[in-house]
C-alpha cells in the first residue's frame, strides 16, 4: 500500500478522486482482525458460563460492559477527530483491544472477566469511527460501497470467531485466547500504514477534499434533519436488538431446544454471522445504484416475516431461516451509515461515531435485558419477543429522497 498520494494538482480539490482499493483494503483486513478478536468474547459463552459458574444475567453484563465502553466512547472520539484528527489513533486503538484480549486468557474472576470487556470495548471505541473517515477518504466518491468493503472486513472476522473458537479455545482451553494476540499484532503494523497514508493526506492538504466527495448540501430543514437521524437511531434500535439476542444467546437456544453440543451450535452461529458479512457486502453497491431509502426498506421491514417463523421451526429451517435473516439484516447498516453521513456533510466522525456508537449501546442494552428475560422466562421466550422488533421498519416512511446528493 503506497504512503505517500500523489502530490494534488491544480484544482485536486474539486476533481473526483480515484477510489484507493488498497487503503480499502488495508482497513477491511484490520476491521476483519479487530472484529474477529471481539467475537471470541461472546463465542467464549459457554465456556465461560460453566467455567466461571454465571447466569445468564452475568453473561449479559459482560455484553454490556464491552458495548458500554465501546458506544460511549464513540461520539465523542468522532467529535475531537473531526476537529482534530488523529492518524494513528487506530493504532492506540489496536492496543487497548490486544490488552483486553491478553487480560482475557488470563483470567481467574469474574471481575477479571468485565475489565477485559472493557478493554476491548475502549479499543472498538477509537477503531470504528476513526476506520469509518478512512473508508470515506478512500471510497473516490462511491460511498456506499466504500463502507460495505470496510464493513464486510467486520463482519467476516465475527463469523470467523465462533469458528476458531470451536477449533482452538474450546479444545485447549481460556489460555489459548492469548494466541490471537498474533492477530492483534498483524492489525497494528496494517494501522500503522493506513496511519502513514493518512498523514500523507494531512500534509498534502487533500484531508479535507477526499472527505468532502460525494458529499453536497442536501436542502433539508433542521427539523427534517433531526426527524430523519431519529428514524434511523430507530431502525438501528431494532437491528442492534435483534442480533443481540443472536449474537449471545443463540447458541444456548440451539443447544436448549434441539440438544445440539456447544461445538455444533458454534458451527450454526457461525453460519448466521457469515450470512451478515454477505449481506454487508451486497447492501452498500445497491444502494449506490437503487437508493439508499430503498435497500433500507427491504432489509428492515422485509426481515419480519422470517423472524416471525424463527421460533416456530426445526433445526433444518432454523438454520435456514436464521442465514435469510443475517443476510436481509445486515445490508441495511452500509446504507444507513451513508444515509446519515449525506444528512449531516462534513461531520463524518461524528456520524460514523454517533452511529456505531449508538449499534453497541443498543447491543450492550439489549444483551443485558435479554439475558434477564432468558432467566426469568426462558430462553424461547426471548426470540418469541424478538420476531417483532423488525416491524420497527415501517418508520423508513418518514426518511426524505435525497435525489441531489446521487442516490439515497
Amino acid at each position: 500500500m503506497s504512503v505517500t498520494p500523489a502530490t494534488p494538482t491544480s484544482g485536486a480539490t474539486t476533481k473526483p478522486q480515484e477510489t484507493s482499493y488498497k487503503v480499502l483494503g488495508a482497513i477491511s483486513v484490520s476491521h476483519f482482525l479487530n472484529d474477529m478478536i471481539q467475537s471470541l468474547i461472546f463465542a467464549m459463552y459457554p465456556m465461560l458460563k460453566g467455567g466461571f459458574n454465571l447466569s445468564f444475567a452475568q453473561i449479559g453484563l459482560i455484553t454490556f460492559t464491552f458495548q458500554a465502553t465501546a458506544s460511549l466512547l464513540q461520539p465523542l472520539v468522532g467529535m475531537y477527530t473531526d476537529r482534530h484528527p488523529q492518524p494513528y489513533s487506530l493504532v492506540v486503538g489496536m492496543a487497548s483491544t490486544l490488552s483486553g484480549l491478553l487480560l482475557l486468557a488470563n483470567a481467574t474472576t469474574y471481575p477479571m472477566l468485565l475489565c477485559a470487556a472493557a478493554l476491548v470495548g475502549s479499543g472498538s471505541s477509537i477503531f470504528h469511527p476513526e476506520s469509518s473517515r478512512v473508508a470515506r477518504m478512500a471510497s473516490g466518491g462511491k460511498l456506499g460501497l466504500a463502507q460495505s468493503v470496510f464493513q464486510v472486513g467486520g463482519n467476516a472476522g465475527t463469523a470467523l470467531g465462533p469458528l476458531l473458537t470451536a477449533w482452538i479455545v474450546m479444545p485447549n482451553g481460556q489460555h489459548s485466547v492469548a494466541w490471537f494476540s498474533l492477530a492483534a499484532l498483524l492489525a497494528i503494523v496494517v494501522l500503522w500504514r493506513v496511519g502513514q497514508w493518512y498523514q500523507g493526506l494531512q500534509r498534502q492538504g487533500a484531508f479535507k477534499a477526499k472527505l468532502r466527495q460525494g458529499a453536497r448540501d442536501n436542502g433539508l430543514s433542521r427539523g427534517r434533519i433531526v426527524l430523519a437521524i431519529s428514524v434511523l437511531l430507530s431502525l438501528l434500535f431494532s437491528k442492534y436488538f435483534y442480533l443481540a439476542s443472536i449474537t449471545s444467546y443463540f447458541t444456548f437456544y440451539l443447544i436448549h431446544k434441539f440438544h445440539l453440543t456447544a461445538e455444533q451450535a458454534q458451527i450454526h452461529l457461525f453460519v448466521f454471522l457469515f450470512a451478515v458479512a454477505a449481506g454487508t457486502i451486497i447492501g452498500g453497491p445497491v444502494g449506490d445504484r437503487i437508493g439508499r431509502k430503498r435497500v433500507i426498506w427491504v432489509s428492515i421491514l422485509g426481515v419480519a416475516p422470517f423472524t416471525l417463523l424463527l421460533p416456530h421451526v426445526d433445526l433444518f429451517w432454523t438454520t435456514v431461516l436464521s442465514f435469510v435473516i443475517g443476510i436481509t439484516l445486515a445490508s441495511a447498516f452500509s446504507a444507513i451509515i451513508v444515509f446519515a453521513q449525506e444528512l449531516l456533510p462534513g461531520r463524518v466522525g461524528l456520524v460514523s461515531g454517533l452511529f456505531f456508537g449508538f449499534s453497541f449501546g443498543m447491543g450492550a442494552i439489549g444483551a443485558a435485558l435479554l439475558g434477564s428475560l432468558a432467566d426469568y422466562a426462558g430462553i424461547d421466550f426471548v426470540y418469541q419477543v424478538c420476531a417483532f422488533l423488525p416491524l420497527l421498519g415501517l418508520l423508513t416512511i418518514f426518511l426524505p429522497d435525497i435525489r441531489h446528493t446521487g442516490k439515497a
